[in-house]
């Protein structure tokens, strides 16, 4: 009992100790997170609305690479569009694209086209099929339509159309270049809104035809003396129907294909003195608003 005793004695002698208290590190305060904020564009909305076509100019548009990426973070809200957007129904929009002919075979794509134009403020024939038909149409350049689907008409013979952008596809720059010129004609200054009239004008022009090829050109400037040999027509030829020979083109009219882009490409097809006097200015507004 002796060890025992003795260690009862100190544990009762001696003073409870007092809990030690200790104070928990206050959790630091989340750091306030400032969202930067960015100027939001006064974009103009786009939709594409697809009809028979091979989806080229699909390809072309696309082909603009950071061009387009710049067009869709600055300038463009695109609505609608089979492949670059998750949306397909036509909707409400300030300018439309339309590419490929209608099969008049087909009551939705001609019922497409007509909400196409209901619902657009300005519509825009992409690439020679929206244009003039082209092979759909013509069935010309060893392919053939499909055997349901028969019957094919460009657009316009259905609808108005405010631009035509002919071409079997239409350049990716020019695809862009209506696009930059389309916003500055709605949203841009006075001067901008000037110089996208300018640039627009000959495009809208072009759609007084209804069919446009080498035949036109043989009747409308190599008939009339008016060719001076650039061969811009030929270069512009998707399946080399015309060559040049002895400074003067010659077309083959088992290859033409009718999609018109010779016809568009010709200097001396029109002639408009505004796109002329003012290219530099115009090339320098599309370059600014690019970079």
């Amino acid at each position: 009992m002796g060890l025992l005793s003795i260690f009862k004695k100190k544990e009762a002698g001696a003073e409870p100790q007092k809990p030690v208290v200790t104070k928990s590190a206050e959790a630091p305060k989340p750091a306030e997170t400032k969202k930067e904020v960015k100027p939001v564009a006064d974009k103009i909305t786009v939709g594409y609305t697809h009809l028979s076509g091979c989806t080229g100019c699909t390809v072309a548009l696309a082909d603009n690479y950071a061009g387009l990426l710049t067009l869709l973070d600055r300038y463009v809200d695109l609505k609608y569009m089979p492949t670059l957007a998750d949306v397909r129904h036509i909707q409400k929009v300030d300018v439309s694209f339309v590419e490929g002919s209608v099969c008049i075979n087909d009551k939705l794509a001609v019922e497409e086209i007509k909400e196409t134009r209901e619902k657009s403020a300005v519509v825009v024939a992409l690439g020679g099929c929206a244009c003039y038909g082209n092979i759909t149409r013509f069935s010309r350049g060893g392919q053939q339509n499909q055997p349901a689907h028969e019957a094919y008409l460009p657009i316009g013979d259905l609808i108005k159309v405010d631009v035509y952008i002919p071409g079997c596809a239409p350049t990716p720059q020019m695809i862009r270049n209506v696009a930059v010129m389309a916003y500055l004609l709605l949203k841009g200054t006075k001067e901008q809104k000037d110089l996208a009239t300018k640039f627009l004008t000959p495009l809208m022009q072009l759609t007084e035809k209804t069919s446009a090829c080498f035949c036109d050109l043989m009747t409308n400037v190599i008939n009339q003396g008016l060719c001076m040999g650039c061969g811009s027509c030929a270069a512009a030829c998707p399946v080399n129907a015309i060559t040049m020979e002895y400074g003067k083109p010659q077309g083959e009219r088992d290859l033409c294909i009718k999609c018109g882009a010779c016809s568009a490409q010709c200097p001396r097809g029109f002639f408009n003195t505004d796109v002329i006097s003012e290219y530099e200015a115009i090339n320098e507004a599309i370059m600014a608003a690019l970079q």
